[in-house]
């Protein structure tokens, strides 16, 4: 007789996340192991986690260390399926309950005696038949979710924001989308965008907080310009209205493949980091609070390659470079160079219409490849190919919108400067990148020391 059996319940899918089904699973596993008189010792639960899928699974990963300190000497589930769906994961529980001398696994619909050959045989019969099972559930929902793709519509069951569930627009989901999409490209990041929503209090489609990766998701997807994707790639046009232009959900999607969008970069509060280098090393300089006042430093030691030979306070240098760049906005010598440059929209029909060809002969490629018309070194040689351009077209498109913002803003300098206590960082930081490539800082001179000196700064302007 067992003297602490465990119970191990796991359901694949839990979208409600209310465990219903691991409840029913425990509840007879339960009544199955009182009615063999077994003590149940502890219940292992893993909720919303599928065997198949091999993710990691914590809890049955505690019950097998719990078999091999002996603390657990039999096993009840609701169906031998629940436990491996894997035939290397049915060995490793035959291995860990050998070595620990446990033999008494039970399931609600059967016994197996795991001391017995026939036992182990029965018990990996059913581990491949329930693998089959996964293997052609997983083709059939592969070839399902290719029809729909090819078809135009959507697949899945939860709604997408911007979207009811009868893919009808939702309006003010959609002014949310269209605005969150046009500051973004104006400069301004998702961690702004994402603590704005937050202060207004916009709810998601399931009613939890905004993150940085839940707005990233939404505003990435070609949905939002009607086009059906699959995998990440654009299959065809949707059935569904759109809310962005193609061109603007183009625009939105370069700009956050670029891989120096970290998530994870915490927020600025320097209003010029990434624009100061050194005079004399050519470092970036560094931000460092002195005293209580911002001040930007070329950093030595530490890991830091600069000389440590400059160092400038923030606060009047950020003010002089503000002025400096609202009064070259309203410049004639600005507006006579943007009236030499070709319009940013002609540019980006150009270059959307490449991006769609590209995509396209990706699709291409991939479909001979599946069907063994090309093989894999073939494959991987065009792809990296048509990726380098892609990503060379989406480069050049991130400009165009430098030029957008830059003609937005150019001859405004005047009114942004009534409205610059009331932008943020990001959208200031926005209209300093229209015009500056780079701001070179020259050591102090020894008279000077004592008082900002605009001599030691030294634009480099974009136009």
């Amino acid at each position: 007789m067992p003297r602490a059996a465990a119970i191990y319940a796991r359901i694949s899918q839990d979208r409600e996340a209310n465990l219903l089904g691991v409840t029913r699973q425990i509840d007879d596993c339960t009544a199955d192991a009182a009615r063999r008189g077994w003590p149940v010792a502890e219940v292992y639960v893993d909720d919303d986690v599928s065997a198949y899928s091999g993710k990691h699974r914590p809890a049955y990963r505690r019950m097998l260390e719990d078999i091999r300190d002996s603390r657990i000497d039999a096993v009840v589930v609701w169906n031998l399926d629940r436990l491996h769906r894997h035939p290397k994961e049915l060995e490793e529980f035959f291995e860990v309950c050998a070595t620990a001398g446990v033999s008494q696994l039970a399931s609600v619909s059967g016994d197996v005696d795991l001391s017995t050959g026939e036992g182990q045989f029965y018990a990996r019969i059913q581990g491949a038949v329930a693998r089959k099972e996964s293997d052609d559930k997983s083709r059939r929902a592969k070839r399902k979710h290719l029809e729909l793709a090819q078809a135009g519509r959507w697949s899945g069951s939860a709604r997408a924001f911007g979207y009811d569930a009868a893919l009808r627009v939702v309006p003010e989901e959609a002014a949310v989308i269209r605005e969150m999409a046009g500051r973004l490209l104006s400069g301004e990041s998702l961690r702004t965008l994402v603590k704005d929503l937050q202060t207004r209090q916009v709810p998601t489609v399931r009613g939890r907080p905004w993150c940085m990766q839940t707005l990233r998701n939404i505003l990435k997807r070609p949905a939002l310009a009607g086009f059906r994707s699959l995998r990440g790639e654009v299959v065809t046009r949707g059935v569904w209205e759109p809310i962005l232009s193609e061109e603007e959900s183009a625009r939105v999607r370069a700009l956050l493949a670029d891989p120096s969008r970290r998530l994870t970069r915490p927020a600025r509060t320097y209003p010029l980091k990434g624009f100061l280098y050194c005079g004399v090393c050519g470092m970036k300089l560094v931000s460092r609070p002195n005293h209580g006042q911002r001040t930007y430093v070329c950093g030595a030691g530490n890991g830091l390659r600069g000389c440590g030979g400059v160092s400038i306070v923030g606060e009047p240098l950020e003010e002089f470079v503000t002025d400096a760049v609202l009064f070259r906005l309203d410049t004639p010598a600005l507006a006579e160079a943007l009236s030499r440059t070709d319009s940013p929209r002609d540019r980006s029909a150009d270059l959307l219409s490449s991006l769609r060809a590209d995509e396209a002969q990706l699709e291409e490629l991939a479909r001979a490849y599946a069907r063994k018309q090309i093989s894999l070194s073939e494959w991987l040689i065009a792809r990296k190919e048509i990726e380098g351009r892609l990503a060379a077209q989406r480069d050049r498109l991130q400009r165009t919108d430098h030029q957008r913002t830059l003609r937005a803003v150019a001859g405004q300098g005047n009114a942004l400067r009534r409205r610059w206590p009331e932008l943020n960082l990001d959208q200031r930081r926005a209209v300093i990148d229209t015009l500056v490539d780079r701001l070179v800082v020259h050591p102090a001179q020894r008279h000077r020391r004592t008082r900002f000196d605009p001599d030691r700064v030294e634009p480099v302007w974009k136009v």
